[in-house]
C-alpha cells in the first residue's frame, strides 16, 4: 500500500458543503445577493450548518471554491478576497466558521490562473500556502487549469504539498492532479497519494443522473488501479470526482435527480468511500433530501474506519453488485439498477459471491439501509438473495 501524506489528515473521507456545482461563479451580489460567491453565503450556509444538524451528522468543512478572490494580488503579492463580496476579509470569515464548530476550505490553482481566471498559484506556492494558514484555512482545493506542461503541473502539486506542510497547520490538500494526467499519461496513484488527501480522477459532477452513471462506469472500468490505493490519509475522489467536489459533489438537494438517483448517489459514494462534499442549496432543501443526506447508518459505512474502497464484483446485463469490506468483518453491498424504462426488476444472487466467499460464512445477519432501513434476517452462507431495486435505484445492504 502507498505511504498516505503524512499530515495526520483525512483519515476517514472529508464531509462538507462546498458552493461550486450550485452556485458556480456568481459574482454580481447586487442581481442576486441569495445566490452570489459572497461572505453573506458562506456565513448562512455555516448557521444552517449547525441548525439543521449537518454539523453533526459529521459535514465539517464550508468550502469556497472558484471565483472569491479580487482580479489582482496585493501589493505584498498576497493573494486577497474580492473587497466588496467579502468585506471582512477571509480571515474573519475563518474564525466565524470556527466558532461554530465547522471549517473552511478555500480553492487556489497550481497555475497562474484559477479555472475562471483569478489570480493562481504559480511562482507563489510558499507565500499563498502561508497565506491560507495564516487566515485559519482548514482544507486547500487545489485545481490544475493554466498549468503549462505535465512536469509543471507534477512540480507544483509537490510544491504546494511540501509549502503546506511547513506552515505548521492541518490543512487538508484536495488535489486535481490525476485528472490534468490522465488525457495524456496514466497517474502514479503511489506517489499522488505521498503528497494529497484526496484527488480527483474524473470530470465535474453535474445534477444530472447521466453525470452519476459516468462516474460510476469509469470507476468500475478503472478500479484496479484506484481501489488499492484509497485509504486512511488518501482518498479516491469521484467527482472531479465528486458527490457530490471536485472533491466529490453531493448534487442531492438540487433539480436534475429522482429521488431513486439520489439514493443511489449516497449509496455508491458510501460504498466507494468517496468524499462527501454536498453542493446544494441547504437553506432550501426537501425533508427527503435532509434525511437522505443524514442517514446515519450510510454515512457510517462512508466513514468506515477500516478504509477500504469498495468495488464492483459482477455485471449482469442492467444490474451491478458492488462490496466494501468494513470493520468487524462486515461488508457493505449494494445492487445498482443501471435500466432507465420499465417498473422495479428483481436481481437475485448468491451469498457466497460476497467476500470471496467469506463475508456470510457459515452465517450472516443481512440489513437494508437504503432506500429504506429494515432487517432482513439471518441467512446461510448458501442462502441466496433477491432483491427488488427501481430503475436507476439502488438497494443498499449491511451484512
Amino acid at each position: 500500500a502507498a505511504l498516505a501524506l503524512d499530515n495526520g489528515l483525512a483519515r476517514t473521507p472529508p464531509m462538507g458543503w462546498l458552493h461550486w456545482e450550485r452556485f458556480l461563479c456568481g459574482t454580481d451580489c447586487a442581481a442576486d445577493p441569495r445566490r452570489c460567491v459572497s461572505e453573506r453565503l458562506f456565513v448562512e450556509m455555516a448557521d444552517v450548518m449547525v441548525a439543521e444538524g449537518w454539523r453533526d451528522a459529521g459535514y465539517e468543512f464550508v468550502c469556497i471554491d472558484d471565483c472569491w478572490m479580487a482580479p489582482t494580488r496585493d501589493e505584498r503579492g498576497r493573494l486577497q478576497a474580492d473587497p466588496k463580496r467579502f468585506p471582512s476579509g477571509i480571515r474573519r470569515l475563518a474564525d466565524y466558521v470556527h466558532s461554530k464548530g465547522l471549517k473552511l476550505g478555500i480553492y487556489s490553482d497550481v497555475g497562474n490562473k484559477t479555472c475562471a481566471g483569478f489570480p493562481g498559484s504559480y511562482n507563489h506556492y510558499d507565500l499563498d500556502a502561508r497565506t491560507f494558514a495564516s487566515w485559519g484555512v482548514d482544507l486547500l482545493k487545489f485545481d490544475g487549469c493554466n498549468s503549462g506542461t505535465l512536469e509543471l503541473l507534477a512540480e507544483g502539486y509537490r510544491r504546494m504539498s511540501l509549502a503546506l506542510n511547513k506552515t505548521g497547520r492541518s490543512i487538508v490538500y484536495s488535489c486535481e492532479w490525476p485528472f490534468y494526467l490522465r488525457p495524456l499519461q496514466q497517474p502514479n496513484y503511489t506517489e499522488i497519494k505521498q503528497y494529497c488527501n484526496h484527488w480527483r480522477n474524473f470530470f465535474d459532477v453535474y445534477d444530472s443522473w447521466s453525470s452519476i452513471k459516468s462516474i460510476l462506469d469509469w470507476t468500475a472500468l478503472h478500479q484496479d488501479s484506484i481501489v488499492k490505493i484509497a485509504g486512511p490519509g488518501g482518498w479516491n475522489d469521484p467527482d472531479m470526482a465528486s458527490i457530490f467536489v471536485f472533491l466529490s459533489q453531493l448534487v442531492i438537494g438540487n433539480f436534475g435527480l429522482s429521488w431513486d438517483q439520489a439514493v443511489s448517489q449516497m449509496a455508491m459514494w458510501a460504498i466507494m468511500a468517496a468524499p462527501l462534499f454536498m453542493s446544494n442549496d441547504l437553506r432550501r432543501i426537501s425533508p427527503e433530501a435532509k434525511w437522505l443526506l443524514q442517514n446515519k447508518e450510510t454515512i457510517a459505512i462512508n466513514q468506515d474506519p477500516l478504509g477500504k474502497q469498495g468495488y464492483q464484483i459482477t455485471k449482469d446485463k442492467n444490474f451491478e453488485l458492488w462490496e466494501r469490506p468494513l470493520a468487524g468483518q462486515a461488508y457493505a453491498v449494494a445492487v445498482l439498477n443501471q435500466q432507465e424504462i420499465g417498473g422495479p426488476q428483481n436481481f437475485t444472487f448468491s451469498l457466497t459471491f460476497l467476500g470471496n466467499g467469506l463475508a456470510c460464512n457459515p452465517a450472516c445477519s443481512v440489513r437494508q439501509i437504503l432506500p429504506a432501513s429494515r432487517d432482513w434476517g439471518v441467512y446461510s452462507w448458501v442462502s441466496s438473495l433477491s432483491v427488488e431495486v427501481n430503475p436507476t435505484g439502488t438497494v443498499l445492504l449491511k451484512v
